[in-house]
């Protein structure tokens, strides 16, 4: 049974940080307070909006405390509810939860299947080509040695090298042969930067299914090269003009399309975002990443990473990477969001530098709002970054503090709740010009915030110190943007 159900992306609602959830509920004993609802018509209709309706399991979760709460090896990612301790859950229309749940059930069901496992890992290692390199950045290190010879090891998980371009195709494969044994023929996507859209449309074609991808007019524009890549890969594009016509938008536009054909059609949610099983179940196609990294790592020099660093939108490439490290405490995991023009300039997509705890898309986490729990619209030169939530393992990690969450700005860095001004412009774009000058290797700009805070990382690490970059995209996509900020 779900948390919650209530009209996903239609209305959000404003979650206190300090609530607890309890058992009975009552009403004065609910695990959230209600701000003021405004309705959102569609962009096919300009009727009201969604009655708000919600329905909450009489079970309340387990609250963890002393050693379960200390120990990552206890936690539960997620429960029985699809909850990551008060984060997660499923909120959404009552159309949606039958889809929900034989979504949930056939993940479970094959998970552990021999035949879906191996015909999984012979298209990742025949088709999108892994295992991916764990590269040591030899230029790199030497760029960021300390006067006295010392300074850290940097290496770089190639996500990059697979097909496509990006880590997207692992999620992307693994749910399409999901669709293909729910006997679902049409397949629907949002995407951002572009890069989760050409990964569906081309596991679309691999297996003959109707694609349709949903993106915001504006990430059209920023991203043209791959609007083009997914029409020639026989997708339909829809352009979404609402609200800033970006990846918010264009997942609403998605969800509204799933209520509507919920029965002839699989949605392929492109981060750990949504209602569960979404987080879990991409968090799971992902996780390749963090097992290749451990196996590499142990292969290149004998034992783990000391750190691992990942950019933060949804979250889905830095999840993929920390997951196989999470119980092991003594590898620190940063995650690093996009600042824009400032934190205090109200242009940025650092949910979980300045975020609250909110509903949106079907999930409880962080997330960018004003006091009535109405979204502030994010802001980054990153299309695949500007996104005012962000999923709700990542919420969950940061409030245990297993993870550490950073955000790069173009005049600097900061870390949740503060932020540091620097004398350094464009510090994502110098990080996307310095891999490509040093190494060779033209990042994405997502990338490129993760890379941009090895300029703060690096001068506090041990001499010897094995950081791991998740490498997740390539820059081909981001060489339009890159000319309008970059002298080269």
């Amino acid at each position: 049974m779900a948390a919650a159900t209530a009209p996903v992306s239609f209305c959000r609602a404003h979650i206190s940080s300090s609530s607890t959830l309890s058992n009975p509920y009552s009403s004065s004993k609910l695990p959230f307070k209600f701000g003021k609802f405004t309705p959102c018509p569609s962009s096919s209709s300009k009727s009201a909006g969604f009655s708000v309706s919600c329905t909450l399991a009489r079970e309340a979760p387990v609250k963890m405390e002393g050693k379960e709460d200390s120990d990552p090896a206890l936690w539960q990612r997620p429960d029985y509810y699809g909850r990551f301790g008060k984060f997660g859950g499923k909120y959404v229309p009552e159309t949606l939860m039958h889809a929900l749940s034989e979504l949930e059930s056939a993940f479970d069901s094959l998970k552990d299947d021999p035949d879906f496992q191996n015909e999984l890992a012979g298209i990742l290692k025949d088709y999108v080509g892994r295992e991916t390199p764990l590269y040591f950045a030899e230029r790199l290190t030497e760029h960021y040695r300390r006067p006295n010879g010392e300074g850290p090891h940097i290496y770089l998980k190639r996500e990059d090298l697979n097909h496509t371009g990006a880590h997207k195709i692992n999620n992307a494969v693994g749910q399409v042969l999901l669709a293909k044994r729910l006997a679902k023929k049409r397949i629907i996507a949002e995407t951002g930067a572009g890069q989760h859209g050409v990964a569906t449309a081309t596991v679309c074609a691999r297996f003959g299914l109707q694609c349709i991808i949903y993106m915001g007019a504006q990430d059209m524009e920023r991203q043209a090269l791959n609007v083009f890549r997914m029409r020639l890969l026989g997708a339909e594009v829809r352009a979404v003009h609402s609200g800033t016509a970006t990846l918010k938008d264009a997942t609403s536009e998605a969800i509204r399309d799933w209520v509507t054909n919920v029965e002839t059609t699989h949605y392929i949610l492109g981060s750990v975002a949504g209602p569960h099983p979404y987080p879990m179940m991409v968090r799971e196609f992902h996780k390749i990443i963090g097992r290749e990294t451990r196996k590499q790592a142990i292969e290149k020099w004998g034992g783990k990473p000391d750190v691992l660093v990942a950019c933060v939108g949804g979250g889905s490439n830095a999840i993929g990477l920390f997951d196989d490290f999470v119980k092991d405490k003594d590898v620190r995991l940063i995650g690093v969001e996009a600042a824009g023009l400032g934190l205090d300039s109200g242009k940025h997509a650092a949910t979980l530098t300045k975020g609250e705890v909110g509903v949106l898309h079907g999930a409880m986490s962080y997330l960018l709002q004003d006091d009535d729990g109405q979204i502030i619209e994010p802001h980054s030169i990153s299309a695949g970054l500007d996104y005012p939530g962000v999923g709700p393992e990542h919420s969950f990690l940061k409030e245990k503090g297993r993870a550490e969450y950073y955000s790069v700005t173009d005049g600097g860095i900061g870390r949740t709740g503060s932020f540091t001004s620097h004398n350094c412009n464009f510090w994502y774009s110098q990080a996307f010009k310095r891999l490509s000058r040093l190494e060779g290797i033209i990042p994405a700009l997502e990338t490129s915030h993760a890379l941009a805070y090895l300029e703060k990382l690096s001068p506090t690490l041990p001499n010897g110190a094995k950081v791991v970059v998740n490498c997740s995209g390539r820059g081909d996509k981001d060489v339009q943007t890159a000319i309008k900020y970059l002298q080269v």
